[in-house]
């Protein structure tokens, strides 16, 4: 992996961070977050605008033709300001989906729109009675016809509610828990037979629960093969996990000056608390934290694109841990260490702390991810 930027690359981060910095410092997103939907419709048009929402998509079909690295540069700014927009849910879940396993026609309809801003897509994919399990499908796709029946419930479906399609995860075949049998079909959010509880996730983002009552769908709104849907859904995710630690690399990076900041101004006994040394020492431990995930970060970012879903689900699996282990113990010392208003909503670090925590617990906590690299084989071994 070169770490060095494209002038492409430099241009664009830096293009992002001016964007960021006039609309969205903490005082505007509070008002973005107060407000429904719960993101910034202007902020997105700005997106498509800078050509942020054509990165990863081929230029054939409208996007960039870029890579991972260019969504790490992406998720890294959007991190630092605690973007509420549908980068993660539109661009790398649902685009990740339809650039693995739409058709030309399919890819050809909907690539420009999301690269226009005019169209959000949200991945359905997650269950109840999932527990993290990726290949555990309930939801079923019938055959009738020409068609497909579906029916099922899908949970936490980020920017569900405001998705205006869907790409949907539906067992065609097989027991709830096999890999063999997921299908995965592009449906119009507002479809007969589906119904939308919106609500917002710990950290405001918004997300929904979907149920489908005997949708019906064309056999053309599948995507991909038949029964192969799984290879899709594992090679999104880990991507998306990819994603995210870039992403605590932004958050990490401004909970660090946050709590630096901070202890200059605090006083106690008469001088700055950042003169204890104790409290040097724990925001030592969030800048070590900060690299380490920086590093992750990277690794996973180099594989995410990787075939061999082996090696790349191994480098995702330990950035999920350390997220969850070092990254949110840091964001727990920031906490700790800005005391009693650290909880507040009125302090942007408690926000930071939130997205944080959520984090953790998307695709898979680190306990789990602990034990899909036991079952894989140490990492050492790739």
């Amino acid at each position: 992996m070169d770490f060095d930027l494209t002038e492409e690359q430099s241009m664009l981060k830096d293009s992002l961070d001016r964007l960021l910095s006039d609309t969205y410092g903490f005082e505007n997103r509070e008002k973005i977050r107060k407000a429904e939907p719960g993101w910034s419709r202007d902020v997105w048009a700005q997106f498509a605008e800078l050509g942020l929402l054509m990165l990863p998509f081929a230029e054939e079909d409208g996007g960039f033709g870029g890579g991972p690295e260019d969504v790490m540069l992406a998720m890294e700014s959007l991190g630092g300001t605690l973007s509420l927009e549908p980068f993660l849910a539109t661009v790398v879940l649902a685009g990740g989906a339809l650039r693995e396993a739409g058709s030309d026609e399919q890819r050809g309809e909907l690539v420009p729109q999301i690269v226009g801003g005019e169209l959000v897509m949200a991945l359905a994919h997650g269950e109840r009675g999932a527990r993290y399990t990726l290949s555990h499908v309930e939801t079923t796709a019938k055959k009738d016809g020409d068609n497909y029946v579906l029916n099922g419930e899908k949970s936490i479906v980020l920017h569900g509610v405001d998705a205006d399609k869907l790409i949907v995860s539906a067992r065609t075949s097989g027991d709830a828990a096999d890999e063999d049998g997921i299908s995965l079909f592009l449906v119009d959010a507002d479809a007969d037979g589906i119904s939308r509880r919106g609500y917002r996730l710990q950290d405001d983002r918004p997300a929904a629960e979907i149920t489908l009552s005997d949708v019906r769908v064309p056999a053309l709104a599948r995507m991909g093969e038949e029964d192969e849907g799984y290879k899709v859904l594992a090679k999104v995710h880990d991507q998306a996990i990819a994603a995210l630690a870039a992403e605590a690399v932004g958050l990490l990076t401004r909970i660090l000056a946050s709590t630096t900041q901070y202890l200059k101004d605090r006083k106690q006994f008469g001088v700055p608390i950042a003169k204890f040394q104790v409290l040097q020492h724990d925001s030592v431990d969030i800048f070590v934290a900060l690299e380490q995930i920086r590093s992750i970060a990277m690794y996973a970012t180099s594989e995410a694109d990787n075939d061999d879903a082996e090696i790349r689900s191994r480098a995702a699996s330990a950035a999920k841990v350390m997220l969850g282990q070092d990254g949110r113990k840091a964001a727990e010392t920031a906490i700790q260490l800005h005391g009693g208003v650290g909880v507040t909503m009125e302090y942007a670090i408690s926000h930071y702390f939130k997205r944080m925590t959520v984090n953790d617990m998307l695709f898979g906590n680190a306990d789990h991810h602990l034990k899909r690299i036991a079952e894989t084989g140490s990492l050492l071994e790739s």
